[in-house]
């Protein structure tokens, strides 16, 4: 999976460059999530702009994440959703428990 990160604001920005998230690569990016959340890295950002594609596994990878950080006081939220992708969150409901932003600045400026 290519991935690459940048800290903001004492948040760790998460790149996704990946077209899909799927079975074939979402248990990297779970792996990867909560190695930062171990690191004591318990705020994330995950930036979603090139992905087009999310399937359940994909969702549920971000879930772990999601669900890691808050056990430690942390926060994981998504930006820059494609419109395909933020309607599987709206079926799943997901976007209920994901704090979901149109951008990275959004995500730092509503940090609560």
């Amino acid at each position: 999976m290519n991935l690459d990160q940048k800290k903001v604001n004492g948040y760790c920005v998460l790149f996704v460059h990946e077209d899909r998230i799927d079975a074939h690569n979402s248990g990297e990016l779970k792996t990867y999530l909560l190695h930062q959340i171990e690191q004591g890295q318990i705020h994330i950002i995950v930036q979603l702009e090139d992905v087009r594609f999310i399937d359940s596994s994909g969702l549920g990878a971000l879930l772990s994440g999601h669900k890691n950080a808050i056990t430690k006081s942390g926060k994981l939220a998504l930006v820059n959703v494609q419109k395909q992708v933020l309607s599987m969150f709206e079926l799943t409901r997901l976007n209920r428990v994901f704090e979901i932003y149109a951008t990275v600045d959004e995500a730092l400026n509503n940090d609560t």
